[in-house]
């Protein structure tokens, strides 16, 4: 790719980045949300297609001109984006061959397409049937089947999207042994992340593209191949601590939860959530450390508004005070905020704008007689945007339009603006780049010297250990340890962690 282009609104998104990619290669490309890189793919893919963008794509040394994405798949050009394009109703082998079906006069051949489909899974390590339903598969599986799809296309030159963001580590460690393999067997790959150490691991180069512009590219083998240089070069400057700096000035008891309990919605004798109790106080940060399937975001949820669960028992107090959080709107009442894990599908409108999703969870406090005051809206929004350094042309700009980074901005000045004494944040930098994760660290720390007491639930054990004052670990639905930021580190929280029941 040379000296490419792209503009949106009058907006550069691209800016003469220049890419190459070498055969049989396995290439990352870094960069701060919103730097480009998506966007990159999108042109070579054919997403944005030949005449939406400047510069020239060369493919196997022949000029390429794609129009469609037809028109690069055609070619052996196949794009995973991070929001997997599968039918979750329809089966694996359903899915892999739509739209590339195998079959003669216009009637499927069923036999030849679970066969070839039963290949292609074996190839990618799925040991699934072919007409299981997607629905039945966990993230992880969805992946494998995507690229199961893309192998089903004969594909030169693969691109992944974020492919391991939403994936527990067993999973992430099961994809980049697949992508070794495709590199063994002569598929190029290219693979936008955030996780450096999978970078560190399976990139044999890694370009950066900060601000629309091609920084640099890094040979992975070469001895200055380390994380500080990948971040300095991301985000134009040396962080030297990955957590801003904090003082804690931690007050009185503002919250508590005793003896909680949750069921799951469908199967009513597991309990998800068992007897759970923790405090947090004004200006603390308590983090909840646990494993996929832990229970704490079932813990989380069931607390705000019983979003989760059934025949939850328990107390919640607020200054010592039972409070009523039956529903969202008493939870909001009385003073919590929750923001999800999953903020493309629960967190935001993507179809709205930057004012609808700031205003969303109190529009109570810009109506009058039940009729919102829009220039008092606009005016709120406006200022969350300033004050979040969120990055966009204005507060009408369509908030599915923007970056995970400034996506996560916006939840967080939506529940800010809600005016809550109590945060839940899970999972709050997911997806997030090391510069944007920076200044969301800065807007926590932020929170709790506003006296606030905000709870973060997080998968990575050195962003809890980086920000929280205390971490309660919690395990198979029990809270197994409460550790102090002085004694807490790695070990100890993976010890609680696997404690498992008694």
């Amino acid at each position: 790719m040379l000296d490419i282009t792209k503009d949106f609104s009058g907006v550069r998104a691209l800016d003469g980045v220049s890419l190459e990619v070498a055969r049989g290669e396995v290439h990352a490309i870094c960069g701060e949300n919103g730097a480009g890189k998506s966007t990159l793919m999108k042109v070579l893919s054919g997403v944005y297609g030949h005449g939406t963008y400047g510069g020239v794509i060369e493919f196997e040394a022949e000029e390429a001109s794609f129009r469609s994405i037809n028109d690069s798949e055609a070619k052996g050009i196949v794009i995973i984006h991070q929001e997997l394009a599968l039918s979750p109703y329809l089966s694996i082998a359903e899915n892999i061959f739509l739209g590339n079906e195998r079959a003669r006069n216009g009637v499927v051949d069923w036999n030849k397409t679970n066969l070839e489909a039963s290949a292609l899974l074996a190839r990618v390590g799925l040991r699934e049937s072919p007409a299981t339903r997607v629905l039945e598969l966990g993230v992880g599986k969805q992946q494998l089947v995507e690229i199961a799809k893309a192998l089903s296309k004969r594909v030169k030159l693969l691109i992944l999207d974020e492919p391991t963001a939403a994936l527990n580590d067993e999973d992430s460690e099961h994809l980049l042994n697949l992508l070794e393999h495709l590199r063994e067997q002569g598929v190029t790959s290219i693979i936008i992340s955030h996780k450096l150490k999978e970078i560190r691991r399976i990139a044999d180069r890694v370009t950066i593209i900060r601000d629309g512009k091609s920084i640099e590219t890094i040979d992975m083998h070469g001895p200055d191949a380390t994380e500080s240089r990948i971040i300095r070069s991301m985000v134009g400057r040396e962080l030297t601590s990955m957590f801003p700096p904090r003082k804690p000035e931690i007050g009185e008891e503002i919250f508590r939860v005793e003896n909680w309990s949750v069921y799951h919605p469908v199967d009513h004798t597991r309990r998800v959530v068992d007897g759970a109790s923790f405090h947090v106080r004004a200006g603390e940060i308590v983090g909840f450390a646990g494993l996929m399937g832990a229970g704490r975001t079932e813990l989380a949820m069931s607390i705000f508004g019983r979003l989760y669960g059934r025949n939850i028992s328990g107390t919640v107090y607020k200054h010592g005070k039972p409070i009523d959080v039956h529903t969202v709107e008493a939870a909001i009442a009385n003073g919590l905020a929750y923001a999800t894990e999953d903020r493309k599908r629960y967190g935001l409108n993507l179809i709205g704008n930057i004012t609808v999703n700031v205003s969303a969870a109190a529009l109570s406090k810009l109506a009058r007689w039940g009729v919102i005051d829009r220039h008092r809206e606009y005016k709120v929004a406006e200022s969350y945007r300033e004050r979040m350094n969120i990055k966009a042309p204005g507060v009408d700009a369509i908030t599915g339009k923007l970056s995970g980074g400034n996506q996560q901005k916006v939840v967080l000045s939506k529940w800010i603006f809600s005016g809550p004494d109590i945060l839940i944040l899970d999972e709050p930098t997911r997806g997030i780049d090391v510069g944007a994760k920076y200044e969301i660290y800065g807007i926590i720390n932020e929170l709790a010297a506003q006296g606030k007491a905000v709870i973060v639930i997080s998968s990575e054990l050195p962003e809890l250990l980086g920000l929280s004052d205390r971490i309660y670990a919690i395990s198979e639905g029990r809270i197994t340890g409460e550790v102090p930021r002085e004694e807490a580190d790695q070990e100890v929280l993976m010890h609680y962690m696997t404690a498992g029941k008694d």
